[in-house]
């Protein structure tokens, strides 16, 4: 496996061999690593490539007269590999994974809300004074319905119907927002 002498255009004997290896034991070695790595095809083929390069590294493992065959030797070292692989994702924290869980709430940042400060303000402006005048104390001052009523001197029903209908106004309004559920 050390010589470089040319067994066909642009191979090496190296290459030959490693190819040759790979023909016949690489079904045994995946299907071993595949078990090893708990189904994970990726991690196997991974580790069948390692095992290989450790077999390229190792050429005189693989000639040494007291072997019949190369395989058990490959076994072993991929099944070192594996082991090895196994420690080393345990040892580790766990990956981040870039997508965003379904549970996880979407806050926007500074420039969003911005925008919907002015969207919004430009909206209210569109409201009768009557009804701006209850969602500004309702909704903006903290108002109470009764603090309202007496604030406007009107009836706490027509506090409450001012604010239903200012609203209704606004989704029409602002259709791309949505209400946040408190």
């Amino acid at each position: 496996m050390t010589a470089v002498t040319s067994t066909a255009p642009g191979t090496t004997t190296a290459e030959h061999e490693l190819a040759t290896l790979q023909r016949e034991h690489g079904r045994t070695l995946f299907a071993l690593l595949l078990r090893l790595s708990d189904g994970d095809r990726q991690r196997a083929e991974d580790l069948v490539q390692e095992t290989l390069v450790r077999a390229w590294q190792h050429p005189e493992a693989l000639h040494a007269a007291e072997f019949e065959s190369v395989r058990p030797w490959l076994l072993t070292v991929a099944r070192r590999l594996a082991i090895d692989a196994r420690r080393a994702r345990r040892a580790r924290p766990p990956e981040i994974v870039d997508e965003v869980p379904e549970n996880a709430r979407v806050t926007a940042d500074h420039a969003e809300r911005a925008a919907a400060a002015l969207d919004v303000r430009q909206a209210v402006k569109t409201l009768t004074p009557e009804h701006r005048d209850v969602l500004i104390l309702v909704y903006f001052r903290g108002a109470s319905v009764a603090e309202a009523a007496e604030i406007l001197g009107i009836p706490a029903g027509t506090v409450k119907s001012r604010a239903y209908y200012a609203l209704r106004a606004l989704r029409r309004v602002l259709p791309g927002y949505a209400t946040e559920p408190r």
